[in-house]
């Protein structure tokens, strides 16, 4: 249960378009074509993907870095991983590093390419339209 993934992303839209869209459950449904509800309070809780992930906000600085719990709903009861996002303005838009820690045995290569097809690529395409 210690597997972590580390990825990197480049956005073409400044970093408080990025943070507002994983952030905001509007803009979040929007571009993942499914349910998100999620608080934007240090404490509050989110659901994501029609329920399937959900987890609780650790910290937030507002357009600059995202730390929750994490968990699907099939992992077992209480189980939960943390996912990093840090922002960061570059030329092009937006530095994403994103940091999923604490995978499930197992899990790693699923959500490694998870997070591209269902987040990074929608992501991209929602922002530059």
């Amino acid at each position: 249960m210690s597997e972590v993934i580390k990825q990197t992303v480049i956005f073409k839209a400044a970093p408080h378009e990025v943070y507002d869209a994983l952030m905001d459950s509007d803009r979040h449904s929007a571009f993942t074509n499914s349910e998100a509800q999620i608080s934007r309070a240090v404490g509050g809780e989110y659901s994501a993907y029609d329920g399937y992930i959900s987890g609780k906000n650790l910290k937030l600085v507002p357009n600059q870095k995202i730390v929750q719990t994490w968990r699907a709903v099939d992992w077992p009861e209480g189980y939960f991983s943390v996912v990093t996002f840090l922002f960061t303005p570059v030329p092009e838009g937006t530095r994403l590093d994103f940091t999923h820690a604490d995978l499930l045995d197992g899990t790693l290569e699923e959500f490694t390419q998870g997070w591209i097809d269902n987040y990074w690529e929608p992501l991209k395409v929602f922002l530059e339209i």
